[in-house]
């Protein structure tokens, strides 16, 4: 795409995706996520109904009144977007491509955290790790990272999350919360360092898919093809059988998935491109919000 044209999607994202960050979205993302952990706040006397365990025995002790340590959860995090940009995300028969939705929900992710003062960084990857933009805040650092996630050409056409995830764990410092958004069509043997991304960081795997990857249409003769290894296949789509074959297939797949994710404790949630990301992403915020209160 041209300069002009460039400018366009990207100030086209930024009002969307603004929009939502202080309108739906105000106050969840800060009420759903923890920070690194807890600083000092202040000491003050002991009220009724306070936690007996906070009491500070030396204060109390010199003071003869009982004095309770106050602290406060520190906010500030790293938040890290994975992004696979292998060929397979530039698929889409809706209104819009995967890699289109996967720019809007970098940038409704990317703005809610520097609103609330956190850093945020972006991996693009496929095979290989193709950019780093490492964590920092403000406005202008969420449109490097727009930008990038709109002009980036990648190398490479293939898919391989444990490359993505072994560059993470070797030069993210310290707690981040880490979002992997693919379509997870191309599996490599990603358990492994997973379960060691999500002993460090709070890890949330996000789907993105179309429609067509779960149900085929009913039509003819049709020439299908895999973006990311060039294999070709003509298929009868009137055969209601292989339809059928294929749907279960993809649901089996996605069950798969989603308790393999289950069984290391990662957050996840699906995508489609024909969908309102908006109410999908606020039923993970409402769901996320839930189990920490409860927690």
């Amino acid at each position: 795409m041209n300069l002009q044209e460039l400018m366009r999607q990207v100030r086209f994202i930024e009002l969307k995706t603004t929009k939502l960050v202080t309108g739906v979205f105000a106050g969840m993302y800060m009420s759903s996520f923890k920070g690194r952990g807890v600083e000092f706040d202040e000491i003050r006397e002991y009220e009724p109904g306070d936690d007996v365990r906070a009491i500070d025995w030396n204060v109390t002790a010199r003071t003869g009144r009982p004095f309770i340590k106050r602290f406060v959860e520190e906010r500030e995090m790293t938040v890290m977007l994975l992004v696979d940009m292998s060929a397979s995300a530039d698929f889409g028969t809706t209104r819009k491509l995967k890699r289109e939705l996967e720019a809007e929900l970098c940038a409704t992710l990317a703005f809610s955290a520097v609103r609330n003062n956190d850093r945020v960084g972006m991996l693009l990857f496929t095979e290989e790790v193709e950019r780093f933009i490492p964590p920092r805040k403000g406005r202008n650092h969420v449109m490097q990272i727009v930008r990038s996630l709109l002009t980036t050409d990648p190398e490479h056409r293939g898919t391989n999350i444990t490359k993505a995830l072994d560059y993470l764990n070797n030069v993210v410092e310290g707690k981040a919360l880490v979002f992997i958004i693919s379509d997870f069509r191309s599996l490599d043997n990603w358990i492994r360092p997973l379960r060691i991304t999500a002993r460090r960081h709070d890890v949330v795997a996000v789907r993105v898919e179309d429609p067509r990857e779960r149900k085929l249409p009913k039509v003819g003769l049709v020439r299908l093809q895999d973006a990311e290894t060039g294999q070709e296949l003509v298929v009868d789509l009137r055969n209601e059988k292989l339809r059928d074959m294929f749907e279960k297939q993809a649901e089996a797949q996605h069950q798969s998935h989603v308790a393999e994710l289950r069984a290391l404790g990662v957050d996840h949630m699906s995508l489609q491109t024909d969908g309102r990301y908006a109410d999908s992403l606020q039923s993970f915020f409402n769901r996320r919000m839930k189990r920490r209160e409860r927690g």
